[in-house]
């Protein structure tokens, strides 16, 4: 394991016995991982639809959503390294309640997440590679292709090879975007002036910019942070400067990302008052406008950033969450204590929970592929993943302010603060989405399903 110092430096307890290690870069890690699962080409699309909308008038709103979730990755690792033991664990203290929820989001939101990744990584490839397949094959064979390789990839690595894998990724995914805001020559006066707070002048200003700021970066990547942290071998307080230095840049990251995207929203579509589909095909579109804009080798590079930004997500969720679903099982076998110690050292990588969900995550989802999502299942996935920020949000201002945590590293005012106002911010969102889902057809039945395999893989 990476840089695995200090484990045996955790007392029963939970109090760190070992020094402090000094911040450092060469120790960054995890952040770059839950960065790039964290920005998934939904994300990409959402900013920029937001700048080809408004130009530079959102780009506080894209600054705060990443300072916003800087709070909730900080918390959930601060559990891990605080308390020596994981994040479902200190869920499971909470009451059964909480089993519950985790239990049924991760058994809905798997299946269907799992063909939206696949397919947003397939779309991409359909586009750098059209007579590979039949046409009328649409993206099925490279969807299918996608999910196996993440499947096999993620199987046969542990936490340090998946690790360097998504750090060169990133490397793609920067100088992509990076490349494209400075191509769009940027208006640096005016992108400035978007720091200021201000809304724009239309119906539901206020839900839409929520609605930017809640969508930049994740959201169960965020809980599985603090597992990526253990997982690198950091397991005690003695690493706590360094998880803080190794968040801000995952955050720092993704801003740069979202804002480089904004950019090229601002400058190539508002300018030029052209709009864009929502979801992935959106991306499509983009890569046929810059392809007649700047020429073919622009757009083929924007695709290569495309497939590294689907399949950065696609990865971390097969490792990340199937790193949750493991934890939880070995929870609920031994009804004993989950520590960080476990997650570090390995062996939930090769158990059976671990490789069990990662089938869940890659073949049933393959079956949607071809027969079509469930309708009702689609909605509830929907619901599901709205509900899950306000839940990590809330339990983690209970956890970490009760005598489950060393009283040294509860929340401050200023943590107390963020957590409560991304709570209240995902909790005006989750009630939205709750809203806006057609129950009447829900409650209905239906003879025949409609077929969404192209859904946008934005909730992770």
């Amino acid at each position: 394991m990476t840089e695995t110092t200090g484990k045996s430096g955790q007392s029963v307890s939970g109090e760190a016995v070992s020094r402090p290690h000094k911040s450092s870069w060469k120790y960054i890690g995890p952040g770059i991982v839950v960065a790039a699962t964290g920005v998934g080409a939904g994300d990409l699309v959402a900013t920029l639809i937001a700048g080809s909308n408004f130009g530079y008038t959102l780009l506080w709103a894209a600054v705060i959503g990443c300072v916003v979730k800087i709070s909730l990755a900080e918390a959930a690792g601060r559990w891990h390294l605080s308390t020596g033991r994981t994040l479902f664990d200190g869920w499971a203290s909470l009451g059964r309640w909480t089993t519950y929820f985790f239990v049924v989001y991760v058994v809905v939101w798997g299946f269907v997440y799992g063909a939206a990744a696949m397919s947003s990584s397939a779309l991409p490839l359909q586009a750098l590679f059209p007579d590979v397949f039949p046409a009328d094959w649409s993206i099925k064979p490279w969807a299918v292709i996608c999910g196996l390789v993440g499947l096999v990839f993620v199987w046969f690595n542990k936490y340090e090879v998946f690790e360097k894998v998504m750090t060169v990724l990133v490397g793609v995914m920067f100088v992509v975007t990076v490349y494209l805001a400075i191509r769009v020559t940027p208006n640096l006066g005016h992108a400035f002036a978007g720091l200021l707070p201000v809304l724009p002048d239309e119906k539901d200003a206020v839900l839409n910019t929520l609605g930017l700021i809640g969508g930049v970066g994740g959201t169960i990547t965020l809980a599985a942070y603090g597992y990526w942290v253990n997982a690198k071998g950091w397991t005690n307080t003695g690493w706590m400067k360094v998880m803080r230095l190794d968040n801000r840049v995952a955050y720092a990251t993704t801003g740069i990302f979202v804002i480089a995207m904004l950019f090229v929203g601002a400058e190539l579509l508002h300018s030029a008052n052209v709009a864009i589909a929502s979801g992935d095909q959106g991306l499509i579109q983009l890569g046929d406008i810059l392809e007649a804009e700047y020429g073919t080798a622009t757009a083929k590079f924007f695709l290569i950033g495309f497939f590294a930004t689907s399949f950065t997500s696609l990865i971390g969720v097969w490792h990340g969450v199937s790193l949750m679903f493991a934890d939880f099982v070995e929870r609920y076998r031994s009804r004993g204590r989950a520590t960080g110690e476990e997650v570090a050292s390995g062996a939930r990588e090769k158990s059976w929970p671990f490789r069990a969900y990662l089938l869940w995550l890659t073949f049933p989802p393959i079956v949607l592929l071809f027969q079509g999502q469930p309708f009702r299942l689609v909605i509830l996935y929907g619901v599901l993943g709205a509900a899950f920020l306000p839940f990590l949000a809330l339990t983690l201002i209970w956890l970490l302010n009760s005598s489950r945590t060393p009283r040294e590293w509860r929340n401050g005012l200023l943590s107390n603060a963020m957590l409560a106002i991304a709570g209240l911010l995902f909790l005006v969102l989750c009630v939205k989405q709750i809203w806006d889902q057609p129950w009447s057809e829900f409650f209905q039945i239906r003879r025949q399903s409609p077929v969404t395999s192209t859904a946008s893989a934005t909730s992770r």
